[in-house]
């Protein structure tokens, strides 16, 4: 895995940050060829390198796949035109017998594959997870039935990687999942919609449980409506006309059930991108529905913060999140 000094990291996360808020609701479209983005880091070696399992090899659920286009200096840690979506798995040097999911944010415009997927990888596997990172498919790419797009891949995701639990050494009943933004939309989509029937079984690792053991959720996008929303990532997966019924079906905090994972979360109440807001709702539909929940809420860190600055109390967070995994896992593994 690759490592970063707290300087370099501090800055990705600020650019990242950036680019998220640059983006808005004009797209990377035209408007957005003519922002001058921040300069990020490169793809780093690790992703480059790690194993990679495809999601679908004889052809996604559904088709129609457009690919956009791409501002002129578009940072390739931040991944578009994902036409094939792909797990790439990172392994520790000592197993401790689970596994992690993690799904990147990026507003369903992008996935952020550094500091919400190998920056992850890395801290996570120290602690001995094998950790899979998905590069899911966008749902503004093109995709008919574009808000169930982002769930197949996840549902799909959490199948195989229990699918291939003998194979790389960790319990099935283990898998967790964390996701960050609309990744953390995303996770909270695929904690409370984990039996949603959204594509058609193909295999037989589709006929296995999609429920992750444990779930986080990191500066979450989890209102589909303003003014509490992310717009963008509301935008990307809805379409700029969603019925009610549409944005209600794609609003977890209302499908909360006692079947919902045990929830972790976590927000920076100076998030000016996705309100603190967003991870309230989720607390109290969590609490009625007497589910198991811890929340986090720092004074600083804003968006995109990922692992976190070393000199920012929010950069606990994964530790904590990790004492918490092992007090709800024990029993499992």
């Amino acid at each position: 895995m690759i490592e970063q000094d707290s300087e370099t990291s501090g800055a990705a996360i600020r650019r990242r940050a950036f680019l998220l808020g640059a983006v808005g609701l004009a797209g990377v479209g035209v408007a957005a060829q003519a922002q001058q983005f921040p300069k990020l880091p490169p793809m780093p070696q690790a992703w480059i390198d790690a194993e990679q399992i495809a999601l679908w090899p004889d052809g996604t659920p559904t088709t129609g796949f457009a690919a956009q286009p791409v501002p002129p200096n578009w940072p390739d840690i931040l991944v578009r035109n994902v036409a094939r979506p792909v797990l790439r798995v990172f392994r520790p040097v000592r197993s401790n017998g689970r596994a992690l999911l993690s799904l990147p944010g990026g507003a369903y415009t992008f996935v952020s594959i550094l500091n919400e997927g190998v920056d992850i990888a890395r801290a996570m596997t120290a602690l001995g997870y094998t950790v899979f990172v998905l590069t899911y498919r966008l749902p503004d790419e093109g995709w008919a039935g574009r808000p169930d797009v982002p769930l197949q891949d996840a549902q799909r995701a959490m199948r195989l990687i229990r699918a291939n639990a003998k194979h790389y050494g960790y319990d099935p009943a283990t898998v967790s999942a964390v996701g960050f933004s609309a990744g953390g939309h995303l996770g909270a989509t695929l904690a409370t919609g984990f039996a949603e029937p959204v594509y058609r079984p193909r295999e037989a690792a589709d006929a296995l449980d999609a429920r992750a053991a444990a779930v986080g959720l990191v500066y979450t996008v989890i209102s589909a409506t303003a003014p509490v929303t992310h717009a963008e990532s509301a935008l990307r997966l809805l379409g700029p006309n969603p019925s009610a019924d549409l944005i209600a079906r794609r609003s977890p905090a209302l499908h909360v059930t006692a079947q919902t994972p045990p929830t972790f979360l976590v927000h920076a109440l100076d998030d000016k991108a996705v309100p603190v807001e967003n991870t309230m709702i989720m607390l109290r539909a969590l609490q009625a529905a007497g589910r198991p929940v811890e929340v986090h809420l720092y004074e600083e860190g804003g968006h995109g913060f990922g692992l976190g600055q070393k000199d920012k109390p929010c950069s606990q967070w994964s530790t904590s999140f990790a004492a918490w995994l092992d007090r709800h896992l024990a029993a499992k593994g």
